[in-house]
């Protein structure tokens, strides 16, 4: 325990953690509103895509935000208007989409010469992140909470209850794809934390245990959060203390947190 205090005076390592911890929790907030909607492969579509544009990127030699935002919100647009009207389809459509987006970023990563590069986005190096990268997860983060505060009940009420919201006149679609921004804008920012082949499992785990325990939205997504903050820093810790890539650490972290909880909890 010393010697991992001790680590955590490094500058990487607090970087690490605070903007690992960021990311996390809004991750597995936005994941609550996916499972209730089981919108669960959404993440890992978005993933694999935003691994593409990062490739595209990277062969270009221009910078990845240039590329991977627009590139990931534009596709959410589309994967939540398919799963919306064509429920079954949905799923097949995204798992189309992420697999041939998957095969054009290794492609172009491999005849640009970048695959060495781009490995990196593939398995996370949350050890890696920088001072922009902790600004940017801080900003990001700002907006996700905000945006969760301040549209509680909208979001309340399309996740629950869609048909509901639209007797209200509430416009549902129009919060579906502010949704969507900000799960890509978190997909993206998770990618070189946790790895494309891994954030979709930051988001949808904690969601996934939370579920089994809380009894109520707010509850939901308060142990969500909760549970998703305890198993990074536990899946951070184990990477130090263990010499893993720390986003297979957090994943692991988050399976066991699963598993415990399906175990005592009965329902």
């Amino acid at each position: 325990m010393n010697d991992i205090l001790e680590l955590l005076t490094y500058p990487f390592a607090y970087r690490a953690l605070i903007a690992g911890s960021l990311i996390s929790v809004c991750a597995s907030i936005l994941g609550v509103i996916l499972v209730l909607k089981h919108y669960a492969l959404i993440g890992h579509g978005l993933s694999e895509i935003g691994f593409a544009s990062l490739s595209l990127s990277s062969a270009l030699s221009v910078h990845p935000m240039y590329i991977a935002p627009p590139s990931v919100i534009t596709a959410s647009f589309i994967i939540m208007y398919v799963s919306r009207k064509y429920r079954t389809a949905g799923d097949t459509a995204i798992a189309i989409a992420s697999s041939a987006a998957l095969a054009f970023g290794i492609v172009v990563s491999s005849l640009s010469g970048t695959a060495s590069n781009m490995s990196s986005y593939l398995f996370g190096s949350v050890l890696a992140v920088s001072e922009g990268d902790l600004l940017l997860a801080g900003v990001i983060s700002v907006i996700v909470i905000a945006s969760f505060i301040v549209l509680y009940n909208r979001f309340f009420l399309i996740t629950y209850n869609e048909d509901y919201a639209r007797t209200l006149g509430i416009n549902t679609a129009v919060y579906q794809l502010i949704v969507s921004v900000l799960t890509s804008l978190v997909v993206v920012m998770g990618m070189k934390m946790t790895g494309t082949l891994l954030i979709s499992g930051v988001m949808i785990l904690p969601a996934v245990s939370a579920k089994i325990i809380a009894k109520g939205f707010r509850s939901l997504v308060i142990i969500s959060g909760v549970i998703s903050f305890g198993a990074f820093v536990f899946g951070l810790m184990m990477s130090f203390v263990f010499n893993i890539p720390a986003g297979a650490g957090v994943i692991l972290s988050n399976t066991a947190v699963l598993i415990l909880v399906k175990v005592l909890v009965k329902r």
